[in-house]
């Protein structure tokens, strides 16, 4: 009994005694909630990278706030949202002018956009603010810091809730929404993105701008080895994310290591654990093929 009180007490004393710790763990599942649905959303779509390229093409917009208003929050976050409309919208037009397809166009433009970013903090910053932007500081999160996390949470959550069937319709069959919809599904994509572009600009303080796809796609990638149904991988993703969150916070409390990149790889963990136990891993289907022989 005493083994099992003090394995409690480990598991909570960080976040009753410290308030930073605290405000990192709301934000942390706030993230996981509004982030997580849209991987999920993402890899149906089969555009996995698209959000790891979206989550490096903010930094030139982050890089011109911080040149113009230090480390100011609201400062940082509308110039990363403008950068991430900016290029989602150059990449529209390049792949509907050309012969390159949208996928092509954004990697080759989110490349020199963190090349550009990168550049234009390291001239008017420190290394440390160049460290702080590329890799977050979770347990730095104040409270203005957690109400844009909420407030972009629930915006994502009420989005998807909202245009839940049209954004399945568009994910499964879009030539059908094309012919049915007069916009052509066009304005449910277009919310889409701006919501992982408000998840990626969310997400930078706590992991930066390197890392913030993580908590995205990681967990709804798992959640897919686990479920066929869409509501059931949608839960799971969000639980993942939430442990990972957890887990990832009193891990780097404990070992004094920093947390954004802790919270990853406790993400990579869980993936690592569904490959080789969920029901589409790599366990049940030796076991299955045995069977499946005879």
């Amino acid at each position: 009994m005493s083994v099992l009180t003090s394995l409690q007490q480990l598991a909570i004393a960080p976040f009753q005694e410290f308030s930073f710790m605290r405000r990192a763990l709301v934000a942390a599942f706030a993230l996981a909630l509004g982030s997580a649905p849209l991987g999920v959303l993402l890899t149906l779509r089969r555009m996995s990278l698209f959000g790891e390229a979206l989550s490096h093409a903010v930094l030139p917009g982050v890089a011109v706030g911080f040149i113009f208003f230090g480390l100011s929050l609201p400062a940082l976050s509308i110039g990363g949202f403008a950068a991430g409309v900016l290029v989602v919208a150059v990449a529209g037009w390049i792949s509907r002018h050309t012969e390159l397809k949208e996928d092509a166009s954004l990697a080759a433009i989110y490349v020199v956009a963190l090349a550009l970013g990168v550049i234009l903090i390291s001239r008017h910053g420190t290394q440390l603010d160049l460290l702080h932007i590329l890799f977050g500081n979770v347990l730095g999160v104040d409270s203005e810091g957690l109400v844009l996390i909420a407030g972009v949470a629930s915006a994502s959550v009420l989005g998807i809730a909202a245009l839940y069937r049209g954004l399945l319709l568009e994910s499964f069959d879009p030539s059908y929404m094309a012919v049915g919809s007069r916009s052509g599904g066009a304005i449910y994509q277009q919310v889409f993105l701006m919501l992982v572009v408000m998840n990626l600009v969310a997400s930078f303080q706590t992991l930066g701008t390197l890392m913030a796809v993580g908590l995205m796609m990681l967990p709804a990638v798992s959640a897919r080895l686990w479920h066929d149904t869409l509501p059931a991988q949608l839960c799971n993703s969000v639980l993942q994310a939430a442990l990972a969150g957890y887990a990832g916070l009193l891990i780097s409390y404990y070992a004094s290591v920093p947390s954004g990149p802790v919270i990853i790889v406790c993400a990579g963990v869980l993936y690592a654990a569904s490959l080789l136990f969920a029901p589409r891993g790599w366990l049940p289907r030796l076991l299955r093929r045995p069977h499946l022989q005879a």
